[in-house]
């Protein structure tokens, strides 16, 4: 099990990473580099809406491809999926919609919302990348070859910290776009990589399954869909924040706070965001063991960010690898000390996600994203009204209680139902 999760943990270990390089990248901008990473954040938030439905294709792909039927139905599924993404995307991007939306909604100011137009317009080319090395990748967890998703992180990782270097060394050169160029180039490399390998044991699979269970493009379809919603529910937080954010004392320091303290977050909760992988492959065979494996590494991020945000660590790893100061440093350590509380909750709300995708019960996710965004959007408006100098902690709060109200309805839902055929596919 463990030589199994390792290699997951650690290539997601270096895509948390790679977000703290590109955020080091933007804080070397010559004139404010608050709102350089404001702007990319920005950007960054709305690309994760149609991203996060790309990246489920490697849970679905996992779950359900067995033969070289589903892959050809999986397949056609992502055709239809990159359309729709291109689409969506194409028209924030090259329509008055997105000056709206980010002028609006965000309240970006005219030469913020060019930034972040330009940086959106890169990003959205990520999509096609990632929905390809996901597909593969979903092969190669099934297959049980997990160390090829650490090799391919290690090479994109290696082209994203090149560029780093390159752009650093000319400051003046750094904007938002800059880092999606740099996310844009390591996707790349990551997709060539798992293409490579996923596309070999593609062949050898079979033409259907032993079992009976071959899907086509609708059964497939009725397995991925709840998950789309709640995804789309899900990666709505970010947007929401940042958007809400906006309305405290000091927009630029709210959201470059948060999105800082959130990419170390998320580096520390890096390996869990494969906890739901170790319970699909693992589960059935050994349930007690799988629930002691959860115990043992789900309380390891909540340990390493007590470090960050409690000891002199933090503002060393802020000040010196990070590269920020003032203000901004002090805000981002801050929202360190909340994001205690999200690094305890979140693994395992992958945990019990796994158990609800293992089971086809993938329609509970939707109400267990619907009920975190609902909490919180109500902590996001408390907060802004009590404590509007708050900055970027207000966010951390926030996502910490959604988090938990997401883990409450999962725990609830798995409890009263616990017979798979009460809860059937697509529901």
């Amino acid at each position: 099990m463990i030589a199994f999760f390792l290699p997951l943990g650690f290539s997601a270990l270096l895509i948390s990473v790679s977000h703290v390089i590109i955020n080091s990248t933007l804080a070397h901008a010559i004139i404010n580099p608050e709102i350089v990473i404001t702007g990319y954040a920005m950007a960054f938030s709305i690309f994760g809406l149609t991203e996060e439905a790309a990246v489920l294709m490697r849970q679905t792909c996992t779950v359900l491809v067995k033969d070289k039927r589903t892959f050809k139905s999986l397949l056609i599924v992502c055709l239809f999926l990159i359309i729709f993404i291109l689409l969506i995307s194409s028209v924030v991007a090259y329509t008055p919609a997105g000056a709206w939306l980010f002028g609006y909604v965000f309240g970006a100011s005219e030469e913020l919302q060019k930034d972040i137009l330009s940086t959106y317009r890169v990003l959205v080319l990520v999509t096609i990348f990632s929905v390809l090395r996901c597909i593969y990748q979903g092969i190669i967890i099934s297959k049980m070859r997990t160390k090829w998703l650490t090799i391919a992180m290690i090479i994109r990782l290696s082209v994203m910290y090149g560029l780093s270097l390159l752009f650093i060394s000319n400051p003046h050169l750094i904007s938002g776009r800059t880092g999606a160029f740099i996310f844009l180039a390591g996707m790349i490399v990551e997709a060539a990589v798992s293409y490579a390998e996923g596309r070999m044991l593609v062949n050898k699979l079979p033409a259907f399954s032993d079992d009976g269970e071959s899907r086509d493009v609708r059964g497939v379809f009725r397995f991925y869909r709840p998950m789309l919603i709640s995804v789309f529910l899900a990666v709505s937080v970010t947007p929401a924040i940042n958007v809400l954010l906006g309305k405290t004392v000091n927009m630029e320091l709210a959201i470059a706070s948060y999105t800082i303290a959130f990419s170390i977050t998320w580096l520390a909760i890096s390996f869990q965001t494969y906890m739901h992988q170790i319970v699909l492959n693992y589960y059935k065979k050994a349930p007690h063991l799988v629930f002691k494996f959860g115990i043992i590494f789900g309380i390891m991020p909540g340990f390493f960010l007590c470090l960050l945000g409690f000891t002199p660590l933090g503002h060393w790893v802020l000040q010196n690898l990070v590269g920020i100061n003032g203000d901004l440093l002090t805000a981002t350590a801050q929202a360190l000390k909340i994001f205690v509380l999200f690094s305890l909750i979140f693994p395992w709300v992958d945990f019990c996600n796994g158990i609800v995708m293992l089971r086809s019960q993938t329609g509970i996710m939707v109400w267990s994203q619907g009920s975190n965004i609902v909490m919180t959007l109500v902590v996001l408006l408390i907060g802004i009204w009590l404590v509007p100098d708050w900055n970027g902690a207000i966010g951390a709060l926030a996502q910490s209680i959604g988090s938990a109200a997401e883990l409450g309805v999962l725990v609830l839902s798995l409890s009263r139902l616990r017979q798979p055929s009460t809860y059937s596919i697509g529901n």
